[in-house]
């Protein structure tokens, strides 16, 4: 009997993506609903792509193949579920010629068509989203994909606060503004924290009071290291010295190293204060109530006035950072963030040529920026921290 054409997402699934706990979730969630309830053992086919090496990869994939081209044993439908696939990232197993070619012929069978009985079903985790397989997997399946949020990347507060709205509103829970802002913070975007602390705010509140406020969050729901990076840019932008000098130390006893606290925290915050600040001087923007809110402000520029503003990865605008950088800009001059942007490129070069102790070069730094005025110590000749 000739294989039917393929019904494209009726019949093709993929779940795929950097959070393994949510791909593994979803993926078995999935297959169990679309494997026909009549046929027992019969009625899915699964196998193993967890492998090691490209030979391996090669026989799944054909194994797969196969399964997709024969018939259920006793009739009926049946699921063939290739599981938690290791081929697709952009590694040595990945990049195999073996892969790529059982990969092409996937593909090839899938645009054929498989029987009309047939369902296929693929997991993975770590997939190259560039290769050729997947942007072909996008238009033949219907594609779920779970990322982790990258607290790394411009932009991730948003996508953050998002993910935690979603999960807060299956459990009935609603967060305030504020609260919000500061259970992001926590969390650090990280699914399985945002369900754990999310798990003990609901049974903390009870039936009785289903709104999350600040002071809950406060109370319930630890820091996690994302979100200490992320304090010290806010404890740089309210110009509060102690606090900031604090958050470093933590940071580096923590193992965390200077250059990446430099770029993931210091160089941004600089560089969103001065760009807002330039911007609200120039177009006499008033101090939004809410980070949120400032978005609304930039929307009235003319496109001229935001083109050189920092870009999440899609290449919009990060409003919320900007955003929170418009709460506290007020706290500096214009000037004096051009000094500080001047500062952390000679910190930059410290860190990389000299010999200096690096949390000395950032407490020295750190100093320059929130506390311009006073008198700044001068970096030691040698390579030991000063005591304070």
């Amino acid at each position: 009997m000739a294989a039917t054409k393929a019904t494209g997402l009726a019949q093709i699934h993929a779940v795929v993506g950097s959070d393994d706990a949510e791909v593994k979730r979803a993926a078995i969630d999935l297959a169990a609903r679309l494997t026909p309830e009549a046929g027992g053992d019969f009625a899915r086919d699964t196998i193993d792509g967890c492998v090691q090496y490209a030979d391996q990869a090669a026989t799944s994939i054909h194994q797969a193949i196969e399964a997709l081209l024969t018939f259920p044993f006793f009739g009926g439908e049946k699921l063939v579920w290739l599981k938690s696939a290791t081929f697709l990232a952009d590694d040595q197993l990945g990049r195999s010629q073996g892969v790529i070619e059982a990969l092409e012929k996937l593909v090839t069978t899938l645009q054929s068509g498989v029987p009309a009985s047939t369902r296929f079903l693929l997991s993975a985790v770590g997939v190259d989203k560039r290769r050729t397989f997947y942007k072909a997997l996008g238009k033949l399946a219907k594609l779920e994909v779970f990322d982790k949020v990258d607290a790394n990347r411009s932009g991730w507060e948003e996508e953050a606060g998002e993910l935690t709205r979603r999960m807060a509103e299956s459990r009935g829970l609603t967060f305030s503004a504020e609260a919000s802002e500061l259970f992001t913070l926590c969390t650090g975007g990280d699914r399985r924290t945002i369900e754990n602390e999310l798990e003990k705010l609901d049974l903390y509140l009870g039936a009785e009071r289903r709104d999350v406020r600040s002071t809950d969050v406060s109370t319930m729901v630890p820091i996690s290291h994302a979100g200490i990076v992320f304090e010290l840019g806010n404890a740089i932008a309210e110009r509060n010295l102690s606090r900031a000098l604090s958050l470093l130390e933590q940071l580096l006893f923590q193992g965390e190293t200077a250059i990446g606290i430099l770029y993931a925290a210091v160089i941004p915050t600089v560089r969103n204060l001065l760009v807002v600040r330039d911007l609200m001087v120039r177009h006499r923007l008033t101090k939004p109530a809410q980070p949120f809110f400032f978005g609304k402000s930039l929307e009235r520029l003319p496109p001229e006035a935001v083109s050189h503003l920092p870009r999440k990865k899609d290449g919009t605008v990060n409003a919320f950072a900007l955003g929170l950088a418009a709460m506290h800009c007020h706290r500096y001059e214009v000037a004096e963030l051009q000094a500080a942007l001047g500062s952390c490129l000679e910190a930059n070069v410290h860190l990389v040529t000299s010999s200096l102790e690096a949390g000395v070069v950032l407490d020295q730094l750190i100093v320059k920026i929130v506390a311009p005025c006073t008198a700044q110590p001068t970096l030691p000749k040698g390579g030991a921290r000063q005591p304070s």
